[in-house]
């Protein structure tokens, strides 16, 4: 004689269950994913900012050594970084105290990756003045 089970009301909730911990699991999975990914892009683009600032930085070195040699400023080319320089005079000026004549120049370098909307993009600017 074969038994019989009686009715139970609970069919499925172990499916139920298993669904809803499928599905949480997936949901954490998937914002770990993306902030691993933002976390990349920040650093990439903190990287390029850097980099920015050393080529800035050497544009204005180089406007520097351009002024004080008595040579004119021009931009150049640093590893995909497109650097502008310009140098501009202002009028001279008596010191009195040195009993002498000064010619200030106003140098300014800009560094520039990538163009504007481009995810890689940086730029930095860089002023410095000096005496010649």
């Amino acid at each position: 004689m074969s038994t019989m089970r009686p009715e139970s009301r609970q069919h499925g909730f172990g499916l139920v269950a298993a669904m809803f911990v499928i599905i949480i699991i997936t949901a954490v999975i998937t914002a770990m994913a993306r902030l691993a990914e933002t976390q990349n892009a920040t650093n990439s683009l903190a990287i390029q900012q850097a980099r920015a600032y050393q080529a800035a930085r050497a544009g204005l070195e180089y406007g520097v050594a351009q002024v004080l040699a008595g040579n004119g400023c021009n931009g150049f080319g640093l590893d995909g970084f497109t650097i502008a320089v310009t140098c501009v005079a202002q009028p001279a000026v008596f010191i009195p105290e040195e009993s002498k004549t000064a010619t200030f120049h106003t140098i300014t370098a800009t560094a520039e990756y990538g163009g504007a909307g481009n995810p890689d993009y940086a730029y930095r600017q860089l002023r410095a003045t000096v005496e010649r």
